[in-house]
């Protein structure tokens, strides 16, 4: 084609002339027309142009007027000021954007070299005067900027002009013929215009290495690029260079240090600073509007980033199989030539590369979208758990216009409310019922006292209260779904925004691709792709249905586990541990016959899709060859098909999209609607402040009362009042309150806290810190020290005297490590005393001017509880409660009185009776002989153990819970062989047998449509030959040079080929049936062994996750009772649930995918090393370079996915222990160290999530640049081979699966490695140190009720390396006797209890023994043992269900026995407690008196021949435990009850003892009339 040379004159040169472009692009010589070379020039002249009046004309209007949602969020410029050692001398102003830096002059050099290069050439060739000109104005500008601004870091405009420059004059040089010749005699124009394109390349290489931070900003806490990676400084990318960023290079020091050894904490960086959720956090609080609307505002640019990026590379994918076409066109044509084949190749090339680049932009920016919304919500909930009602107590369903029912019964005794809430506002007693006559204060205060240690005659049944119903507007479990499942739900979505636009446009953009390649006959195959998505909103609702059964019944199976896991110790100790994972696998087995239907239906679902992705072709070409009567050829099979692969994927993610976005909106409504949940009322404002530091709390101090006048409260989201017209005032000092059973004394003290609703009435508190000490001791997992201290200052004289107060100073001395000695979660290395010790030392050690003590002394012995109370109250200026106003509650009223200025008596109906220090003074002597007499019953119990100076306190380990553990190195093989045995070896070797022959069909598929398309030509198909421009010599020559032979060259080998399918079907020019026929049958035997490989990974997924779950779960059942002490709940649970719902959902998939991407790539290589052997050589040396990539990537990303899956428990366990404490929490107002935790586990969760990614965005990268250059690699050898064009599209869809298959195995093959962490977690359960079972099968009667019970010789301990508990203990315990188990708090009483359940045994180097009977404790089954052996412990478990359920939950006793102990335990025919009454988890509607209550029932119901009862009436007045005495003395008369007490009635009646000290027995013997003899 001849082209006249242009001799544009100056206007032309300025201003091009767009008429004459009539066709800027010649497709067929794959170049642009030279007519439309002036406006090519004058692109980067207006791009300049533009980019300036943007930046100084709009700018301003777009910072001031731009909408919130528009502006960066948290950004590091608006927040840290330049460092001093960064400001101009003797300015003492910041010289940012106003010196010259190197970079800038440099840059700015270029720029002056480019203007003055285009200037000369203008002069010298005015013949090319447009296109020497064309640098010129862009250049002129890029200075002007540069001056004006002098950047220290990359200047956005001038890179973007001088890529525009780049990239208009390359094209210039290379796709206009008649540009600038390159030949000899113009070699001075030509070195000329190199020079003017190098110009701008070397300025977009200086700009690529200038930093993306500003120098001035202090840079000293920020890890300096490629320098050992540590914990203590910020992420490399706040200082790294564009060149850096785009690379992922940064990223190589943590790479190399992970491909050496595992990595640890101390070896990541920290977030960098616009990740940090402090900053997020504080930024987000101020945000106005709903959540939604929040997350809108706080991520909107990141969304329009993201949305920008992605339709960018959705318009870059879809024009491959548009260059494909032209491709093949060329190739197809009358002339086919190398010269235009090659230029869509690199232009394919350059798509891809670009494409690339926009991958790591759009990954990186879709993290920050992510990562931020995901931790602005954590740290939001969290915050919002903080300042919402207290929802964890029970409360009522009872409406408040429903007055409370006042019930009466004619008994004495018991206190019997159901609950903790509403009955603490019904209960009554006899004197109530009876209608007494009225006596003094006094002498009602009176009888407190003496109830508790006078024998009670009445045998009549204790009265009952209503029944409760308990609801709660989010309780733990919800709140803990809230924020691990629901809050990533949203978070992930905000990661996906930019697929609401990109999938709904590259639908339409893929429909109108295909109706421009095959016309109308593209509806045909659109209306397949309808029919079968109108099939699959069938299916999709079948799915949602079975998805629903099945998620509630993976609720049931998780609750089941979850309670199972919490109580397998008390479930061991009654041997039900069987019965129970009985009723858990049940659970299982449903959830799995569930996910195996949902399963199915997902994968009929996945059929149909299939079916129509292959069906959708077939249509499309009939229509296209029979109804239109068009030829397929080539050119057109091949990029249709790809086209209709990216409409079926468009067309089958758009409803996948309304799925997840109606999963999304139903987890945004539930963090809305518990960000609307009520607040407690007096809250400060700020939670975010000091954290540490809470004294200022206290002051301005202002007067120091309580006051409640006429005030009444219900528990939170309850209408039920439990305290009704309160009148109380407390000042300084100490202040008794006291009252029988769940009568309602927490509830005071949490009315005070401002935890209950109040319902009329005054209420006035000091609002300051107040030291609060809950009944059931709330500890975190933490040294002592740290929990006394509570993140308050460390004052070394206070944190003596505060030991000595409390009477920790022997415990610590006997621990290794002191005060800093770990007790593991919720306090678990210390016995109940210990506890209840370090919790009041807590409140003590503080600050606070309040104290509210709940009971802290029930657990402790007479003489340390009198102890303490001596050590804190008898002084009344001593330091630690002079001056402070202190409430107590205890039933102890004995001891405590003395001290006390006042007495409150909690009463029936919620009232409150006050007894004042005047009334007491006046009744004194009569007090201090009750006193006396209580107390020397407790001394008869208990002298000899208090004749040492201490106690033996139980040894722990220095770390009592033990570090996760955390593989090193990739999984090991045997996990994957665990895994596929777990399977079945035989479905396996089936499913990878469908994928051999869904490979070999879809090898025929691709062949079977090169032939079709090859048949339309009249001449043979052999190599083309052409003679281009640009390519001089003989083409045969270059073809060999590429490859020697291919058994498709020649037209002999091609007319005896076998594989010729011509030889046996009709031109489908005169016949196109048979060909569609012949593809229809390969489309449907691809979906069929597709099928059937889908089928036998159901299987699959069936018997592996029904195989683990059942052995980690009789292992976790059967294990030591050692690692229930050092393993913490929610660790175990993590496995059981997170880990293994990996395993049911996932890990097959991967393995599958594994083992289908390593087939593909074999087929792909075989195939086309077949067609062209040359390419075996290529692909052998980009396998190697991909596998060598992901060899380093792989263990990086191990130790960085381990780390993350470590990490997440703590956040998970932190807020779930900040949950069951927050009303301590408050109390202190320790709110904001709290939040700052958790912060902080934030931060350390998703740094690791963060680099994780970082990484998986380092390996994307070079993934996806290798695979680039690959595929044009593979493009060249196949346009170079000399193959026909269907060969060449044949061998190009076979390369690009090769491609694809390798790029996608190594990643695969890496997520199954990050995958199988999970098989590999819930694998080291199977391998956990089991209990020996026992091989002595005891008679079915044994023990007997007269079997003596004998310690020979006993030295006990927890584990080998710590120290005895007990040593050398001997002594025998006849049968029958009632036993008094006594000494100071930890001298082993509950060791001894517990060694005769079995857990633990004797020294085998002492060869002591311990025996029932005739029969060795040691060598008995022990679940034999345990089933005829009764233990009740001081905090009996209760399950959720019915009180039925809890009292006999293996339905071992007739409804008549569980009704008559109901009746004789916790109320009478007359009252509403019954067998159905509901019972939370845990008990948590129940006080603590009723939850031992319902235990000591157990041990009635069960009548066994030992009863074992570890302090099991310590939360229960006197008056009631006296009545549990009498009743277990009648039920239990033939058995042998050992009672481990405090309480002098709790063991007055036994009559043989054995008290302990220092882990040694210092009395075993008959009691006789000791007792009576100390009174």
């Amino acid at each position: 084609m001849a082209v006249t040379s242009l001799n544009p004159g100056l206007q032309d040169a300025l201003w091009p002339c767009c008429s004459c472009c009539r066709q800027i692009w010649l497709p067929s010589l794959g170049q642009f027309s030279p007519q439309c070379l002036g406006v090519l020039g004058h692109i980067p002249f207006w791009t300049a142009i533009v980019t300036v009046a943007i930046r100084y004309g709009a700018r301003s209007l777009w910072n001031a007027y731009r909408p919130v949602w528009l502006r960066r969020f948290a950004a590091e410029k608006d927040a840290s000021p330049p460092s001093v050692s960064d400001l101009e001398p003797g300015t003492g102003t910041a010289s940012a954007g106003k010196s010259w830096t190197p970079w800038t002059f440099s840059l700015l050099l270029l720029s002056v070299g480019a203007i003055a290069l285009g200037s000369v050439g203008a002069a010298v060739w005015p013949e090319y005067a447009q296109l020497c000109l064309a640098s010129v104005i862009p250049n002129f500008i890029s200075c002007l900027i540069l001056v004006l601004e002098r950047p220290r870091t990359v200047p956005g405009a001038v890179f973007f002009i001088n890529s525009v420059l780049l990239l208009t004059e390359s094209i210039v040089l290379t796709l206009i013929p008649n540009g600038p010749n390159v030949s000899s005699e113009n070699s001075p124009r030509t070195l000329s215009w190199a020079a003017g394109v190098c110009l701008p390349l070397v300025s977009l290489v200086l700009m690529l290495n200038m930093p993306l931070r500003d120098p001035l900003l202090d840079s000293t806490s920020i890890g300096k690029p490629f320098a050992e990676p540590t914990h203590t400084a910020r992420s490399p990318e706040d200082m790294i260079t564009l060149w850096q960023w785009m690379t992922i290079s940064w990223m190589a020091p943590l790479i190399n240090l992970g491909y050496k050894r595992q990595l640890h904490n101390e070896d990541v960086w920290f977030l960098s600073y616009e990740f940090q959720h402090n900053r997020l956090h504080m930024l987000f609080r101020e945000i106005t509007g709903t959540v939604f609307v929040r997350l809108l505002k706080a991520n909107g640019l990141d969304i329009i980033i993201t949305t920008a990026l992605g339709v960018f590379e959705m318009l870059l994918e879809l024009a491959e199989p548009v260059l494909l076409k032209q491709l093949l066109a060329v190739l197809t044509s009358e002339q086919p030539g190398i010269r235009p084949a090659l230029v869509y190749a690199a232009i394919t090339l350059f798509a891809r590369l670009i494409r690339t680049q926009s991958g790591v932009f759009s990954l990186w920016y879709c993290r920050r979208n992510y990562e931020r919304a995901r931790g602005e919500m954590i740290t939001m909930i969290h915050e919002k758990t903080l300042r919402r009602k207290a929802f964890t107590f029970p409360s009522s369903d009872e409406r408040r216009q429903e007055p409370p029912e006042e019930q009466t019964s004619p008994s004495a005794g018991i206190s019997t409310a159901t609950t903790l809430t509403d009955d603490e506002s019904s209960n009554h007693d006899s004197d109530t019922d009876s209608n007494p006559p009225e006596r003094s204060k006094f002498q009602r205060f009176k009888s407190l006292i003496h109830r508790r240690y006078t024998n009670l005659r009445s045998n009549q049944a204790p009265p009952s209260s209503p029944e409760p119903t308990s609801s709660s507007p989010a309780s733990t479990g919800k709140i803990l779904n809230i924020l691990r499942n629901d809050a990533y739900e949203v978070a992930q979505r905000f990661w996906e925004a930019p697929n609401l636009t990109t999938r709904p446009l590259s639908f339409l953009l893929s429909l109108v691709l295909v109706w421009r390649i095959l016309g109308p006959a593209s509806l045909s195959g659109v209306l397949v792709l309808l029919a079968g998505m109108a099939l699959n909103v069938l299916l999709t609702r079948l799915l949602l249905r079975v998805e629903r059964v099945r998620r509630d019944l993976t609720d049931a199976k998780l609750q089941r586990t979850s309670e199972f896991v919490e109580a397998i110790r008390h479930l061991r100790w009654y041997a039900w541990q069987d019965a129970w994972l009985r009723s858990v696998m049940e659970s299982r087995g449903a959830e799995l016959a569930r996910r195996v239907q949902s399963n199915v239906v997902v994968k009929a679902i996945a059929t149909v899709n299939s079916l129509a992705a292959y069906l959708f072709p077939v249509a499309a070409f009939w229509a296209y060859t029979v109804l239109s009567g068009r030829p397929l050829t080539v050119d057109v099979a091949f990029p249709a098909l790809d086209l209709f692969a990216m409409l079926q994927n468009s067309l089958r993610e758009l409803p996948d999209l309304v799925t997840v976005l109606l999963n999304a909106k139903v987890a945004m409504a539930r963090i809305e609607a518990f960000m609307l949940e009520p607040e407690k009322e007096d809250l400060d404002g700020d939670l975010m402040g000091g954290g540490g530091a809470r004294d200022q709390d206290i002051g301005p101090l202002g007067g120091l009362e309580i006051v409640l006048k006429e005030a009444s409260f219900s528990w939170p989201g309850s209408a039920k009042v439990v305290l009704e017209d309160v009148s109380v005032v407390c000042k300084p000092g100490l202040t008794l309150a006291c009252g029988k059973v769940g009568i309602g004394k927490t509830a005071l003290l949490q009315a005070i806290l401002g935890e209950l609703d109040q319902h009329g009435g005054e209420r006035t508190v000091p609002r300051e810190m107040i030291g609060y000490c809950a009944q059931t001791p709330w500890l975190e997992s933490m040294s002592i020290r740290e929990n006394i201290l509570f993140s308050t200052g460390y004052d070394k004289t206070r944190f003596e005297q505060v030991l000595d107060a409390c009477c920790l100073r022997d415990d610590l001395d006997k621990f290794r490590c002191k005060d800093l000695t770990l007790i593991g979660e919720n306090g678990v290395g210390l016995s109940g005393g210990q506890k209840a010790r370090v919790a009041l030392a807590r409140a003590i050690y503080s600050r606070a001017r309040i104290l509210l003590l709940d009971d802290p002394i029930a657990a402790l012995d007479h003489q340390t509880a009198s102890a303490i109370l001596r050590n804190l109250f008898a002084d009344r200026n001593s330091p630690l409660t002079a001056g402070r106003l202190v409430i107590l509650v205890t039933h102890r009223v004995d001891i405590v009185t003395p001290y006390a200025n006042q007495v409150i008596e909690v009463a029936n109906g919620g009232r409150v009776e006050t007894f004042d220090r005047e009334e007491l003074e006046i009744n004194r002597e009569e007090l201090e002989h009750l006193a006396e007499i209580a107390s020397a019953a407790a001394h008869a119990t208990e002298d000899d153990g208090s004749a040492t100076a201490g106690e033996e306190a139980e040894p722990v380990p220095d770390k009592f819970i033990e570090d996760e553990h955390r593989a090193h190195g990739g999984v090991l093989a045997s996990v994957y062989w665990q895994y596929v045995k777990a399977g079945r070896l035989r479905w396996w070797v089936t499913m990878i047998g469908f994928f051999l022959l869904f490979r070999v069909a879809r090898i025929g598929y691709f062949w079977f449509l090169k032939e079709w398309g090859e048949q339309y030509r009249d001449r043979p198909g052999g190599i083309y030959r052409v003679h281009f421009a640009g390519f001089g010599g003989n083409v045969e020559d270059l073809q060999h040079a590429v490859t020697s032979h291919s058994i498709f060259q020649g037209n002999a080998a091609s007319d005896q080929n076998w594989l010729d399918l011509g030889r046996y079907l009709p031109p489908p020019s005169t016949d196109v049936r048979p060909w569609l026929v012949g593809f229809l049958i390969l489309s449907l035997g691809q979906v069929l062994t597709q099928v059937c490989s889908d089928a036998a990974l159901v299987v699959i997924i069936y018997k592996a996750g029904k195989n683990l779950f059942e052995r980690a779960m009789d292992g976790v059942s059967n294990a030591t009772f050692r690692f229930y002490d050092v393993t913490p709940v929610g660790r175990l649970m993590n496995r059981l649930t997170s880990d293994m719902g990996t395993v049911d959902g996932q890990i097959a998939g991967q393995l599958m995918s594994v083992a289908w991407y390593a087939l593909g790539w074999l087929s792909s290589m075989a195939v086309i090393s077949t067609v062209t052997p040359s390419f075996l050589v290529i692909s052998i040396a980009m396998t190697v370079m991909f596998v060598l990539i992901f060899d380093r990537f792989l263990p990086t990303s191990q130790s960085l996915r381990r780390l993350e899956t470590v990490s997440l428990s703590p956040l998970m366990s932190n807020f779930g222990t900040l949950v069951e404490g927050l009303t301590t929490v408050r109390a202190f107002r320790a709110e904001p160290h709290f939040q700052n935790r958790i912060i902080a586990s934030t931060d350390s969760f998703q740094k690791f999530d963060h680099f994780f990614w970082c990484l998986q965005a380092w390996l994307q990268y070079r993934f996806d640049l290798l695979s680039a250059v690959s595929t044009f690699a593979l493009t060249l050898t196949a346009i170079l081979s000399g193959l026909s064009s269907g060969t060449v599209g044949f061998v190009l869809a076979s390369a690009s699966n090769f491609v694809q298959s390798t790029h996608s195995l190594c990643r695969k093959y890496g997520e199954m490695q990050m995958q199988f962490v999970s098989v590999e977690r819930v694998i080291e359960l199977l391998g956990l140190d089991q209990e020996p079972r026992g091989t002595v099968s005891p008679p079915a009667s044994w023990p007997h009720y007269g079997d003596d019970i004998v310690f020979d010789n006993v030295t006990l301990c927890y584990a080998p390396n710590l120290d005895p508990v007990l040593t050398n203990v001997s002594f025998i315990i006849p049968g029958g006797a009632n036993v008094a188990v006594t000494g100071r708090t930890g001298s082993g009483k509950s060791t001894l209890a517990l060694s005769l359940l079995g857990t633990l045994h004797p020294d085998p180097n002492t060869g002591g023994s311990i025996r029932i009977g005739a029969i060795d404790l040691a060598s008995v089954d022990k679940d034999a043992l345990r089933r005829n052996i009764t233990f009740v412990a001081q905090d009996p478990v209760l399950f959720p269900g019915t009180l039925r359920d809890n009292l006999d939950p293996l339905d071992e006793r007739d409804e008549a026995e569980r009704a008559d102990v109901l009746a004789r335990v916790l109320g009478g025919s007359g009252s509403s407690f019954t067998l159905d009454s509901r019972v939370n988890g845990g008990g948590k509607n129940l006080s603590q008196g009723q939850r031992q209550l319902v235990g000591l029932g157990r041990a009635i119901l069960r009548r066994s021949p030992v009863v074992i009862l570890d302090e099991a009436t310590a939360s229960i007045d006197g008056e009631t435990a006296g009545y549990i005495q009498r009743l277990l003395r009648e039920e239990l008369r033939h058995s042998t009850v050992i009672t481990i007490a405090h309480k002098a009635e709790a063991v007055q009646d036994a009559d043989f003892e054995i008290v302990l000290d220092r882990g040694r027995v210092v009395r075993a013997a008959p009691r006789g009339a000791r007792l009576e003899r100390g009174l």
